[in-house]
């Protein structure tokens, strides 16, 4: 089993973090101030960098852009209002 639903839940729990007590700099509380409109414009840029790595066949670089991705979707996430736990009880739905 693998280790991701550690790493997620503390990303995610920085992110809530930065949402109720803003950091002077911090880069998620610039995408939170800038709203909905700049979250997704950077998940589907992260989306669309995770497809050309994949094309390219650069494991490397997919991993750093899923990653990129990941940290993107969790901001949205938080903005929403919408918590893993929700994503967790919809894909346990899916299987």
């Amino acid at each position: 089993m693998s280790n991701i639903g550690k790493i997620l839940d503390e990303l995610y729990d920085v992110v809530l973090d930065r949402q109720a007590n803003p950091k002077e700099g911090s880069y998620t509380n610039y995408l939170l101030n800038k709203g909905i409109d700049k979250i997704c414009k950077k998940v589907g840029e992260e989306s669309a960098e995770v497809i050309i790595a994949a094309k390219n066949k650069s494991r490397s670089e997919v991993i750093y852009e899923a990653s990129d991705l990941l940290y993107h979707l969790n901001v949205l996430l938080v903005e929403q209002g919408v918590t893993l736990d929700d994503i967790y009880e919809e894909l346990k739905k899916r299987r």
